[in-house]
């Protein structure tokens, strides 16, 4: 069965396409959240949730937002560990009965009691598992017993959930590791190492002067880029050097995203690839001449 993504409350109804919710014959379990990155809090979650399905004879689904709910609260958004479709590629690969997708800005304007009963009557849900910290509701309940209150006038059972044994794993501690260049503690926490997705354009060309060509990536405007530096990292399974900085050597203003492909020749152009960064090998510098940033390239190179 090919999992589908059923979108909802677009305005203030179902989508009429989607039928498949609308059978009454399926039971959901379910738990609701922005799942940015989908990381191994995230995945602990879904498993006790797929556990608790199989065990009430239901079947498991996520509820999920389009936009991260910060959009539409602040209107700013934090920068993203996976995209839209990088998040729920990776919902799909949790062994999910259903992912359900709303509209936040419609959802913020609905009491606790008015969105519980849209997931139970509307998405078949009749179990909702929730952690200790988190609400949802225009009423702004104050505590899980509120929730468990209220979930028991419309017909919904709410299960407290406590926090991954782990440890405290969030993708608000991913993002700072991310940001100062902490990449063994990102991939510690996301369960797999961070990974930029872009397509490769025309850039400068100076890396084919000197001997070492690169790969220069666009990547989507919401993503989290790691903080400037040199990384080690892995494309299609090979080893690559991973510049991201405004390359002070040779006067860029503006921030790019280099990759090295060491012994590789080909055309990469208007390709997409996926960089996945394993460490910070060291700082961005700017070198008194190209030959000394040669010969750092090589270094950097050999460490991987």
């Amino acid at each position: 069965m090919t999992l589908s993504v059923s979108y909802l409350l677009h305005h203030t109804h179902l989508n009429p396409n989607h039928n498949k919710s609308l059978n009454n014959t399926i039971r959901y379990v379910a738990t609701i959240g922005f799942f940015d990155g989908v990381h191994a809090g995230h995945r602990y979650l879904i498993e006790r949730l797929r556990e608790e399905a199989a065990a009430r004879g239901m079947q498991s689904a996520v509820i999920t937002f389009e936009q991260h709910p910060k959009l539409s609260l602040t209107g700013q958004s934090p920068d993203l560990l996976t995209t839209f479709d990088e998040r729920i590629a990776l919902l799909k690969a949790q062994h999910l009965d259903e992912i359900y997708c709303f509209q936040f800005e419609v959802v913020k304007r609905m009491t606790a009691r008015e969105f519980m009963h849209i997931l139970h009557k509307q998405c078949q849900v009749n179990v909702l598992l929730m952690g200790y910290d988190h609400h949802f509701g225009s009423d702004h309940l104050a505590s899980i017993d509120d929730y468990i209150r209220m979930g028991k006038q419309v017909g919904l059972t709410i299960l407290p959930q406590h926090q991954a044994p782990e440890g405290d794993v969030s993708s608000t501690k991913i993002r700072c590791a991310i940001l100062s260049g902490d990449m063994p503690t990102a991939t510690q926490m996301l369960g797999t190492p961070y990974s930029l997705t872009g397509t490769v354009v025309h850039g400068r060309h100076i890396g084919h002067t000197i001997g070492f060509p690169t790969a220069n990536l666009s990547v989507a405007s919401e993503k989290l880029i790691p903080a400037s530096g040199v990384y080690a990292a892995q494309v299609n399974g090979k080893d690559a050097i991973l510049n991201i900085g405004n390359n002070p050597t040779v006067g860029n203003s503006e921030q790019s995203i280099e990759l090295h492909i060491p012994n590789f020749s080909g055309d990469l152009y208007n390709q997409t690839l996926t960089v996945s960064i394993l460490r910070r090998i060291r700082d961005e510098k700017k070198f008194a001449t190209l030959d000394e940033l040669k010969q750092q390239i090589l270094l950097d190179i050999e460490s991987l």
